[in-house]
Order: C-alpha cells, then sequence, then structure tokens
C-alpha cells in the first residue's frame, strides 16, 4: 500500500504552475511597461498607473526589473512613494485631475451623450478624482 501524500507539501502539478504563473506576471509587467510607455507620449493616457501596476507585476516574476523601475530617475520617485506611503506628489494631482477633465470634456463634445450617460461617467471621474486629490502628498524622506 503506498502511502498518501503529504498534504502540507506542494504538489507536483502545484510546482509545475509557479513557473508558469512567474511567466504571466512577467508578461503583464512588460505590458503595463509598455502601456505605460505609450502613456507618457499619449495625451490623456497615464503613465503612471501602469507602472505601479508594472512594478506590482515585477515583484511578483523579476525581482530585476522591479529594481529597475523603483530605480528609475524619472519614475522612480513617484512609485516609491506610491508603495511606501500610498503618496501623490501635488503636482500628480493637478495633471491627474485636468487629464480627467480633459477626458471629460472630450467625451461629451465627441460623443454627445445624453445627460444620464453624461451624468453618470462624470460621476465616475469624480469618485475618481477625489481619490487622488485625498492621498496625501509624500514626506521628504520617500
Amino acid at each position: 500500500m503506498t502511502p498518501s501524500p503529504d498534504p502540507s507539501s506542494p504538489s507536483i502539478e502545484s510546482k509545475q504552475r509557479r513557473p508558469a504563473a512567474r511567466w504571466i506576471w512577467l508578461a503583464a509587467g512588460l505590458l503595463c511597461v509598455a502601456l505605460g510607455f505609450v502613456g507618457a507620449f499619449v495625451p490623456l493616457m497615464p503613465t503612471t498607473v501602469f507602472l505601479i501596476l508594472a512594478a506590482a507585476c515585477f515583484a511578483r516574476s523579476s525581482p530585476r526589473l522591479e529594481r529597475w523601475l523603483l530605480d528609475h530617475p524619472r519614475f522612480g520617485p513617484t512609485l516609491r512613494a506610491w508603495r511606501k506611503e500610498k503618496a501623490i506628489p501635488r503636482t500628480g494631482k493637478i495633471m491627474a485631475c485636468v487629464g480627467m477633465a480633459a477626458g471629460l470634456s472630450l467625451f461629451w463634445w465627441g460623443a454627445h451623450p445624453r445627460w444620464p450617460l453624461l451624468l453618470l461617467v462624470g460621476g465616475i471621474i469624480g469618485a475618481c478624482a477625489a481619490y487622488v486629490v485625498t492621498r496625501p502628498a509624500p514626506s521628504k524622506r520617500a
């Protein structure tokens, strides 16, 4: 009679899934970096949000790429402030709110939505703006 496997030890199947999960996290991180790169040049498309997501993906797949993002001269300080304090710099708050207002304006101008839809979209954007504005500013040590 063969002994039953120990439930606390990882099975062979779960050991094989770990590398697959690591590759999925890596691919998601690279996709987020690509979207963040595009967002750096395309108006109204966010950059920092995608880089925050990329850093989280790389934390699960590639410490080297995570360190590269966190040490990046342009984006690193913002990413570290978010990771340590969930903080957004004042200029980031202003840019985010201006971008959201511009996006809502373009939606109104280009799509000509009916008032209920415009109010719904405006309410969602307003809630997002409120979230951004109520985040703390980074401390000097971040």
